[in-house]
């Protein structure tokens, strides 16, 4: 089922000047930003690629962990294993427990009214601008409650939840690796997530019935509401509820809380649990005792490092690598496109004022972009560059030459088109 509702507004050209000069500031502080972060980024990829490369250096193989081996403390090491841990995580709200898992992950997913937008926009002769909204209406699974008190059109999307939970995990605190023991930012790293089988006998739904639906087993709440559900599992002593309108179900792999699985409505809801089994690993990283600590570099900067399954050093040390390198172009890309954006903003009173004839202001705002686009990629480069002479020369200067040569080229372009109009 989905519908939908349609709004028109109007944004004079007086309206639309002013919010383009107050933009300007928003403007200045993005091109501030992007320097920013383009400048810490390049000294965080170069400390961070030198920390890499001294541990490689210094790293040596630990040849076994079935017993804690004093000659290696303190120094930095690769290791391969297997881990394991006695550990019983438990769902605190549905009882759900796994053993031998160093991770244990409650996904709860809600059915709820959805509304999505989409705007068409049209300068009218004069500057001004009519904005067609149209809002449309859906069912669907999500992560989070959605507040339907924001919906354009409220009336007949009200959304509900039929008890408070949410998304959570929980990490097993004592987990082995051979003789040593695995420290907290390692278990959290270890991956490889399963599907937990939901296998509830008639007694245990009774029981979840019980407590979260005591009152009317066809309760709903509206998604403010509060509730200590672990709270009501420990102290709730009334009969089990049973019978025909049951709102706890089982669909497969899903705990379903609703009375038809196959006809969901607003405010059903549905948990998943997955867990993190132990498994074999590699690891580099600082021997510490009986454990792991990371390896600090010369720099100041930590690393270690820890891969799933059997993997040899040096493909380890090439993947820590290939990670930074890519965490740089990405910090890179965001930068640019961050440094244009703030640009753009600082020239769009331009578009707006040629945008009395609106022909005229689709060609400045072609030319704006375009001015954007080249400055901003200039800006961004004499930013590496400066970063990257403080800690390599040459191709500093390099990127220095080339944000030279697209600065000649943008200025000569403005002289041809001079020129031109003169002509």
């Amino acid at each position: 089922m989905a519908d939908s509702y349609t709004e028109v507004t109007n944004k004079s050209w007086g309206s639309r000047m002013k919010n383009a000069f107050g933009g300007i500031g928003t403007g200045i502080l993005l091109i501030i930003a992007a320097t920013y972060l383009m400048y810490w980024n390049e000294g965080r990829s170069v400390r961070t690629g030198d920390a890499i490369t001294e541990a490689q250096l210094v790293a040596e193989e630990l040849p076994s962990i079935s017993s804690v081996d004093a000659s290696f403390n303190g120094k930095l090491v690769h290791a391969v294993g297997g881990t394991a841990t006695t550990d019983e995580l438990t769902d605190p709200m549905f009882g759900i427990k796994v053993n031998n898992a160093v991770k244990l992950r409650r996904k709860v997913e809600y059915y709820q009214w959805i509304e999505d937008s989409k705007q068409e926009t049209r300068t009218k002769l004069g500057g001004g601008q009519e904005t067609v909204t149209t809002y449309t209406y859906r069912m669907d699974w999500v992560s989070n409650p959605v507040n339907s008190q924001s919906f354009k059109q409220a009336a007949g999307h009200e959304n509900t939840v039929r008890i408070q939970a949410k998304s959570e995990e929980q990490y097993a605190k004592n987990v082995t690796f051979g003789a040593y023991r695995l420290p907290d930012f390692f278990i959290r790293s270890i991956s490889g997530e399963q599907a937990v089988p939901i296998n509830l006998t008639d007694d245990e739904r009774s029981e979840l019935q019980r407590v979260f639906f005591s009152q009317n087993p066809l309760d709903t709440v509206d998604n403010t509401g509060n509730s200590n559900l672990e709270e009501n599992i420990n102290n709730s002593g009334s009969q089990a509820v049973r019978g025909p309108n049951t709102m706890i179900n089982v669909q497969g792999n899903f705990l379903y809380i609703g009375r038809r699985p196959n006809q969901p409505k607003v405010g059903d809801m549905r948990i998943s649990f997955f867990e993190v089994p132990a498994q074999e690993i590699s690891i580099i990283a600082k021997v510490s005792g009986d454990t792991f600590a990371p390896f600090r570099a010369s720099n100041g900067e930590n690393f270690s490092k820890l891969s799933m399954g059997n993997q040899e050093m040096s493909v380890m040390f090439d993947q820590a690598h290939s990670a930074n390198s890519t965490m740089t172009w990405i910090l890179r890309i965001v930068g640019i496109l961050l440094c244009i954006a703030g640009i753009r903003t600082v020239l769009a009173p331009l578009r707006v004022i040629a945008d009395v004839i609106p022909i005229l202001g689709s060609i400045v705002g072609a030319g704006t972009g375009l001015v954007a686009g080249l400055l901003g990629v200039a800006w961004s480069l004499v930013v590496i560059a400066f970063a990257w002479i403080r800690f390599r020369p040459v191709l500093g200067i390099s990127l220095l030459a080339i944000a030279f040569v697209l600065v000649v080229l943008l200025f000569l372009k403005g002289r041809r088109k001079s020129a031109a109009q003169a002509a």
